[in-house]
């Protein structure tokens, strides 16, 4: 027991004069993650377990902490479970940080959600900050905390459960309120009984407003490895044949426009798509299609639409979005006239 306290208090020195190094690891788990989880499933299982069960271990720290010290006469420093925390928010921030950078759109509100990660992720780094302004503040880190939380739990459960994008952005709200419930006691530790279930209640308005603004945040289980354009899709090699940015509108209404999608996704995950057609803006049709992951280069399906407006001059948009609003990727064409 002597010998594993030393080799857990040499790790912990290691990585306090190191702590650039735990970020650097973890981010490279997580490219590793994205890049095998068709391939090599299995890993990316492991580090979302090993990520979930170091979620719920800091939840019980400390009665796990109490029973050590009775049963082994072994007491662990508060110090340890506070690097251990850090450690743990580090790890989930730069593992899901490559799955949310490689689906993000830079020129639309996905950016905001991408950057916060990456702002959370840098400030899990930067020890003075992160002691001496971030965890000094109860309210401040409880949020941090939980943030970390949700963002780990985008990435792991459609790769553990096979959830689709929707089900895993309802499962980690509800799951990281759950989980913020038990420390409010501890932001107001000396406050009238009464102020608890207003707490409890401004949390689940805040999370219901974060529902409202799901469009904001990037599906990470998903990415648009390819989108075409075309009047013609070949249904053997289930490829377009040719890629349309203009078109002129007689020919727009004589063939129509097929909309062709490669769609990566976790293996064993199936979701509904849809094609949003907008024209000046103007949302005209969405048309639903169903994927399955598994694929390397991406599940490939496509839709045709032959119905389009008298008046189809015009910038045009194909939006390829989850059922729940998020945006996955989109192509642009012109019509003339």
């Amino acid at each position: 027991m002597n010998k594993l306290k030393s080799l857990i208090t040499q790790f912990i020195t290691a990585m306090q004069k190191r702590p650039g190094l735990l970020a650097v690891l973890a981010f490279l788990s997580g490219v590793a993650s994205y890049v095998l989880v068709d391939r090599k499933e299995s890993f990316a299982q492991v580090v979302a377990v090993v990520l979930l069960i170091s979620w719920l271990w800091l939840i019980v720290d400390n009665w796990l902490r109490d029973k050590v010290e009775e049963r082994f006469g072994v007491s662990v420093s508060p110090n340890v479970t506070r690097f251990a925390l850090q450690m743990i928010q580090q790890e989930s921030l730069f593992f899901a940080l490559p799955f949310f950078l490689v689906v993000t759109q830079w020129d639309h509100p996905q950016a905001v959600f991408t950057s916060l990660i990456i702002l959370c992720a840098v400030a899990s780094v930067i020890d003075p900050f992160y002691y001496k302004k971030l965890a000094k503040n109860r309210t401040l880190f409880t949020v941090f905390h939980n943030f970390a939380l949700f963002v780990v739990l985008l990435v792991t459960l459609p790769i553990l459960f096979s959830l689709t994008t929707s089900q895993s952005l309802a499962a980690a709200l509800v799951i990281a309120v759950v989980l913020t419930l038990p420390s409010l006691t501890n932001l107001m530790p000396n406050a009238p009984w009464w102020r608890l279930p207003i707490l409890a209640i401004i949390l689940f308005s805040l999370s219901a407003g974060v529902w409202q603004l799901k469009s904001f945040v990037p599906p990470a289980a998903l990415h648009l490895t390819s989108i075409a354009l075309a009047h013609e899709v070949n249904e053997q090699s289930k490829k377009p044949i040719g890629n349309i940015n203009t078109l002129s509108e007689r020919s727009l209404h004589a063939k129509g426009l097929y909309t062709w999608t490669a769609v990566k996704a976790p293996r064993g995950l199936n979701e509904k798509i849809f094609h949003v057609w907008t024209h000046n803006k103007k949302q005209v049709d969405k048309i639903a299609l169903n994927i399955s992951g598994g694929r390397k280069s991406g599940y490939r399906a496509w839709t045709h639409k032959v119905n389009f407006p008298h008046n189809a001059v015009g910038k045009w948009q194909v939006k390829v979005m989850t059922e729940s609003g998020q945006l996955i990727g989109l192509t642009k064409f012109r019509v003339t006239p």
